[in-house]
């Protein structure tokens, strides 16, 4: 990250003394939506809106910010709201105040995706609450990772993190399960990118670093692009099928990485894409918490057929839902987030 980089505002700085402690229930709800907001998303899309009223919050799909090419039913949109979702219980938790869930309580409007309805008491659910601390340490390594294994401590605190939030997690450290999910991997890169309707909107979303949404062009593995430069990135992926050095980069950072983590779900339908977000987000913070990066490689699950060939060959619940690479990198940066105010209805 360079200098003038580094001098953008930051909406990843949260000042745990900004929090209005003696200010109005619905300005602590505010607050606690800068955490929710830091949640990873499909492309860095950030398809969520929120409503605050009523002594609670309501969380909205933008469908506007959709990626209908490679997201064709709102699977991964739902995923990222789940993982806003686990965010924003963490914060509430960690500043005092508990929550009830009505998930898709509205039958007529399937945009409101939950209610979650705040108490101005503290919760009893203390390792939520912890979990707040890694928010806006989280980031998106897309780096190589230290081939080091994982304690069998983090490995378990892993799988309980996502079993707590009802979803199946398959680990897979061993070198040929490993080296079978990088072929995977390499083959939905290649189908993919020989679409290039998949391209199109890939390149829609790859924007300079300064821009507050989309995919800066270090997400590909290049650091150390000018914004001049990574604006002509696009432009070769619409043009060209790069699928083939995508594909080989990708297996061999699924063949180098300590820790491949499958979640999955027993049913495929909005609910439990919901569920399997906020599954994510819990293993990701409780990662960041042990001092462990992660990145997402599910491009496997994103083809249909790809998707059943991993789930027969992990043996895990019927529904894979994304494909997690987690092990030690390199620092990385922080992808940009929208401010709060163009995320509150």
């Amino acid at each position: 990250m360079n200098a003038a980089e580094s001098q953008l505002p930051s909406e990843w700085d949260l000042e745990e003394s900004a929090f209005p402690r003696h200010g109005s229930l619905d300005a602590r709800i505010h607050h606690a939506l800068r955490y929710a907001v830091l949640a990873p998303s499909s492309h860095n899309s950030q398809p969520w809106r929120f409503q605050v009223g009523g002594d609670g919050v309501a969380l909205l799909a933008d469908r506007t910010r959709s990626l209908p090419v490679v997201d064709p039913y709102d699977r991964e949109l739902t995923i990222s709201l789940g993982a806003a979702l686990f965010n924003l219980r963490a914060a509430l938790a960690h500043f005092g105040m508990s929550y009830t869930i009505d998930v898709f309580p509205d039958q007529d409007d399937a945009d409101v995706v939950a209610r979650v309805a705040v108490q101005d008491r503290p919760g009893e659910d203390a390792e939520v609450a912890r979990l707040a601390a890694a928010i806006a340490l989280r980031a998106t390594n897309r780096q190589a990772f230290s081939p080091i294994p994982l304690p069998d401590k983090v490995l378990d605190l892993l799988c309980a993190a996502a079993m707590a939030e009802g979803a199946a997690a398959c680990a897979v450290t061993d070198t040929p399960r490993r080296d079978h999910l990088a072929d995977l991997v390499a083959r939905a890169d290649q189908a993919q990118f020989g679409d290039v309707r998949f391209r199109r909107e890939l390149a829609s979303w790859i924007h300079p670093r300064r821009e507050r949404d989309g995919m800066p062009a270090y997400a590909f593995g290049m650091p150390h692009l000018l914004d001049v430069e990574a604006s002509l990135l696009g432009l070769v992926l619409r043009t060209f099928d790069v699928g083939g050095g995508v594909a080989a980069r990708d297996a061999a950072l699924v063949a180098g990485s300590p820790l491949l983590l499958c979640l999955s779900t027993r049913q495929d339908n909005p609910a439990a894409w919901l569920f399997a977000g906020q599954a994510m987000q819990r293993v990701l913070l409780t990662a960041r918490l042990e001092g462990y990066d992660a990145s997402f490689l599910s491009q496997a699950v994103e083809v249909p057929a790809l998707r059943q060939e991993m789930r027969n060959f992990l043996d895990t619940e019927p529904f894979p839902q994304l494909l997690l690479r987690i092990g030690r990198g390199p620092a990385a940066p922080h992808s940009r987030r929208r401010p709060l105010a163009e995320v509150l209805s």
